[in-house]
């Protein structure tokens, strides 16, 4: 990852963050995304690394409705990074194409599935009034239940942390030039 923060060499790191290195290495594979921004602040990355594991990979949610979650998240804080790393999965996972060219491009997608259109209305619903409307919440809790609209927020939350991280200290993949880029910016 590039970014405007000082990079680690693997051999300068202090303990306690060979050790946090090692269990985002082990948890995750790679440290694309908001982790070498974090490694300046050990606790915190171990706290957050834990938390993003479980949004990532352990909620209630089908993978592709969490990634449906982090895109309309992307898209609303405009995080490079975050987009180009999760476009390409959500993909995989079943996302509609142009769903995921919509959402980029701030469209409201059509959507095939009710589940699919919750996801992204409760999404919006929270980044732009910052609540979820009494209709709107009681069709999502009876469509997903409670536990799972918690977990589902919570995504939401996480997500819009890592954007904010990699906003905030200009975190792209190496490779990625201004043309790879999904959102124009000032």
């Amino acid at each position: 990852m590039k970014s405007r923060l000082s990079l680690f060499e693997e051999s300068n790191l202090s303990e306690e963050q060979s050790t946090i290195l090692q269990e985002i290495k082990n948890a995750r594979g790679d440290l694309n995304g908001p982790f070498l921004a974090w490694l300046h602040s050990p606790e915190l990355a171990q706290h957050s690394q834990k938390l993003g594991a479980f949004c990532r990979y352990h909620t209630q949610l089908p993978n592709k409705l969490s990634e449906l979650a982090i895109l309309v998240t992307a898209a609303w804080w405009q995080s490079q990074s975050e987009w180009i790393i999760h476009a390409p999965i959500a993909l995989s996972e079943g996302v509609d194409s142009q769903v995921i060219e919509d959402i980029r491009v701030g469209k409201e997608p059509c959507f095939d599935a009710d589940e699919e259109r919750l996801i992204y209305q409760l999404g919006q619903s929270l980044y732009q009034t910052r609540r979820i409307d009494k209709v709107l919440y009681q069709e999502a809790s009876a469509h997903f239940g409670e536990s799972v609209l918690v977990e589902l927020v919570g995504i939401f939350g996480y997500y819009a942390y890592v954007a904010m991280t990699l906003n905030s200290f200009e975190m792209l993949p190496s490779d990625c030039t201004e043309v790879d880029l999904p959102f124009q910016t000032s």
